[in-house]
């Protein structure tokens, strides 16, 4: 069985800038094969080192003619024309024995790239793939930060061993240009961008992402000094007076969004709440909340106590009139028992009425507890706090006793604390005067979180002993049923 080729791209020179699929591949290979000067140092392995292992078979490719002249009776093309039969015929007894054979190429293989010519000989006869790299050009880019190209802008990339006429000509219509090989043919190049009127635009980059990484103005280059491995650039119109503003505050008002985090972590987090969370400048939040927010050190994060919310939000309402833009994060939804309330009833003041106040909803922690039990949520449900913080313990009572008279499914929030023990008990023995004993109750703690767990019980065997705040309380109604595996559904349909 014939082996596999692969073309691979190693980059512009920097080691950390090869593709994790060329790493693989290079450490994978039976044969490592790369070409060279006579000198015998190749660039490309030189790139593909950390990624090579022992015992791999590596042929050199040496060139028999780079710059200098040569006595082959078919002059400089023939005399390649020779070495790549030959090479071909010496990696092709690899491919024989079944061996892969990865070919390492400097930048993107099919870029100028010599592996090119290895390829059209050997693709038709043997399984061949090519591995992209990341190229000069992108690098020399990157190295001066300056767009290539911008919008409908087109981008000319030419040989420095093109006529010199005809490289003015192209410079002189094209939106930007990169000319690549140079070296000795620098002198040719450097006059073609002055007769082009364009050499006070163009930027020169040696050896790009390299420890010897070279920038300078096109128009300073000694061509004495000039390797092979640059590049001449002449980048979009538009970046040329382009200089990246120093980070500052934003002039003006800012905005406050309160965003949900969902009841646990990232996967339960929505893509417009991760959005929010990156732009922001400012993250403000109950203490245990911001920590479910990886750090990051260009933010500035607020922490505050759990009793704090009229303070947080006046906190996050003063930085974004200053100019920040504000994330307050909630656990939950931000709408459901949490800061939403909080910030907007803040932002009433006429202090803050130049704040813009947006709300990002969150997946709640009764979706996420009807969930992982299946789908007790079905129908129509009520939705309830046990904390008498905010409010009287006897409207409290009042609705319960109104939600279980109207058979309605009810969640409950903040069941119990180390202060608050009494409720969940009063809660369930109204709730029995209208409910059987036997109607289903959910019992989900940290769901999403280390210690998820989920307890599927009755009203009547509820242990309200081992409900603490981090738990919701489903309750079902007369219509709740719990199948032979445990899930629990209300059906959609009432009789």
């Amino acid at each position: 069985m014939a082996g596999r080729l692969y073309g691979v791209g190693v980059g512009p020179g920097d080691p950390e800038l090869v593709t994790v699929k060329a790493a693989r591949l290079i450490g994978a290979a039976d044969v490592v094969a790369y070409h060279c000067a006579r000198h015998g140092r190749s660039i490309a392995r030189g790139v593909a080192e950390p990624y090579l292992r022992d015992g791999q078979i590596e042929e050199q490719l040496v060139y028999p003619v780079t710059t200098e002249t040569t006595d082959h009776p078919g002059g400089y093309q023939g005399a390649l024309e020779e070495f790549y039969t030959a090479c071909t015929a010496r990696l092709a007894a690899h491919l024989d024995a079944g061996r892969t054979v990865v070919v390492l190429s400097e930048g993107d293989p099919l870029f100028y790239g010599s592996y090119m010519h290895l390829h059209k000989r050997l693709a038709p006869r043997y399984p061949a793939e090519v591995v992209p790299g990341v190229t000069s050009l992108s690098a020399a880019s990157a190295a001066a930060g300056r767009p290539l190209v911008e919008r409908e802008e087109t981008l000319t990339v030419l040989p420095g061993t093109l006529p010199g006429d005809e490289l003015a000509e192209r410079l002189r219509a094209a939106d930007a240009a990169a000319v690549l090989k140079l070296g000795r043919t620098f002198p040719k190049v450097r006059q073609a961008f002055e007769d082009a009127g364009r050499l006070g635009d163009a930027c020169y980059v040696e050896r790009a992402s390299t420890g010897r990484e070279r920038i300078a103005p096109l128009a300073d280059v000694d061509p004495a000094d000039v390797p092979y491995m640059s590049l001449a650039l002449l980048t979009s119109p538009a970046g040329k007076a382009f200089t990246a503003p120093a980070p500052t505050r934003a002039e003006g008002p800012g905005g406050v969004t309160v965003v949900g985090l969902g009841p646990a972590g990232r996967p339960w987090l929505t893509p417009e709440a991760q959005d929010v969370l990156a732009s922001a400048t400012d993250l403000v939040g109950y203490g245990p909340y911001l920590d479910r927010v990886p750090p990051n050190p260009r933010q500035r994060r607020h922490s505050s106590g759990n009793r704090v919310e009229a303070d947080r939000a006046r906190h996050a309402l003063a930085l974004a009139r200053d100019g920040a833009r504000v994330a307050v994060v909630s656990s939950g939804d931000p709408g459901v028992f949490a800061m939403a309330t909080a910030v907007l009833e803040a932002a009433a003041d006429d202090e803050f009425a130049d704040v813009p106040v947006r709300v990002v909803p969150g997946l709640t922690a009764a979706q996420a507890v009807a969930a992982r039990a299946g789908a007790p949520l079905g129908h129509d449900f009520c939705v309830l706090s046990l904390s008498d913080l905010l409010k009287p313990w006897d409207v409290i009572a009042r609705r319960i006793t109104a939600a279980a008279r109207a058979d309605l499914v009810l969640a409950l929030y903040n069941p119990s604390s180390s202060r608050r023990r009494h409720q969940l008990d009063a809660a369930r023995d109204l709730l029995l005067e209208h409910r059987s004993p036997e109607t289903p109750v959910v019992v989900g703690r940290d769901v999403g979180g280390p210690e998820e767990s989920v307890t599927v019980t009755t009203l009547g065997k509820l242990d309200t002993g081992r409900v603490d705040m981090r738990c919701l309380v489903i309750v079902g109604s007369s219509t709740t049923r719990v199948t032979g595996r445990g899930a629990v559904y209300t059906p959609r349909r009432y009789p």
